[in-house]
């Protein structure tokens, strides 16, 4: 089950327990905002990618979209999302409950600097009805992060 591999992760930082189970829905930004009762923004959504080196997962801010020019030039290729069932095979866990916790060998995270603004976010704990409130800190030393990046638009005031 995914929320146990999430939960068996956690546990190595001493931070198992505070996984949020919730009663409702937290699969999409907006139930998730709804369940936590926080902004939309500070949902830490993660999204998955394929590239010719394997799988990719971003986490960013609710409110942040990918920026296909910033994708190619960083990874110098078209973002190429995966299918629910290419995220299931590669991840562990199920559309709505991906999270970069407990993940196999291979599957490379970066954290986009939309996060950055927030002293909490709340990520997904590998079911659509979990969250835990983290910092960004945390958040980039639980998910094994290989670095913040400047992927995603349409968080910034000038956008």
């Amino acid at each position: 089950m995914s929320v146990e591999t999430a939960q068996a992760h956690l546990a190595r930082f001493g931070r198992a327990q505070d996984i949020l189970l919730l009663d409702q829905s937290s699969a999409t930004v907006e139930l998730a905002a709804q369940a936590l009762g926080v902004p939309a923004n500070r949902i830490a959504k993660t999204l998955s990618f394929l590239t010719k080196e394997g799988p990719v997962l971003i986490v960013a801010a609710g409110d942040a979209r990918i920026d296909n020019a910033r994708y190619k030039a960083f990874f110098h290729e078209k973002a190429k999302m995966l299918s629910a069932q290419e995220v299931l095979d590669f991840t562990s866990h199920p559309v709505g409950g991906v999270c970069p916790f407990g993940l196999p060998a291979g599957v490379r995270v970066y954290l986009d600097e939309s996060l950055g603004r927030f002293d909490l976010v709340y990520p997904a704990c590998g079911s659509g009805a979990s969250a835990i409130a983290l910092t960004c800190q945390e958040l980039f030393e639980y998910s094994g992060a290989l670095q913040w990046a400047d992927l995603c638009k349409g968080w910034r005031d000038e956008q």
